[in-house]
């Protein structure tokens, strides 16, 4: 490999550092938000609040299609599920139409530790955006769009902000 193809393969990886060592950063906050609200009965696992995420995006969803968004397996699931349900942050019902299938739903406690958990990550989100330039912030948010649209092309733009505002009107 000579210097102009080994710039240039730097040159590529600098984005694909830059965006995991954020991941890594935002996972270490996402965890001081959810222990910042575990003053509750907190679920105690990363993977607990995935299932709760999942669950949340689609009201009464189906077991089989939890185990798929999550690519697990239903015995792990279901022990999630029972952990959740044990602290009143799930419940289950039959599915209405195949009594052998199971839908999920997060009671109103789960919603609401949901709720305490994203304004937290908001607030620490909203405090370092803040510190950023005009610029900074209008860079962040074209290279975070083109990200989006990479990692889940289905989403529509703005798919999130009216979400975000559904929750927010829903509480």
């Amino acid at each position: 490999m000579n210097a102009s193809e080994a710039a240039t393969t730097g040159t590529r990886q600098e984005p694909t550092h830059a965006a995991s060592s954020i991941v890594e950063l935002l996972d270490v906050m996402w965890d001081h938000a959810r222990n910042a609200t575990a003053g509750t009965a907190a679920p105690g696992s990363t993977s607990q609040l995935r299932l709760m995420y999942v669950i949340d995006g689609e009201e009464g969803v189906r077991m089989r299609v939890v185990c798929h968004r999550l690519s697990s397996a239903p015995p792990t699931v279901t022990r999630m599920c029972d952990r959740l349900q044990a602290i009143g942050f799930l419940e289950r019902l039959p599915c209405p139409d195949n009594g052998r299938e199971i839908t999920l739903r997060l009671t109103p406690a789960g919603r609401e530790h949901l709720q305490r958990i994203r304004a937290q990550r908001d607030t620490m989100l909203h405090q370092a955006i803040e510190n950023m330039t005009p610029g900074e912030r209008g860079a962040l948010a074209q290279g975070l769009a083109g990200l989006r649209a990479q990692l889940d092309p289905s989403a529509a733009p703005g798919d999130r902000l009216r979400a975000t505002a559904g929750r927010n009107s829903a509480a």
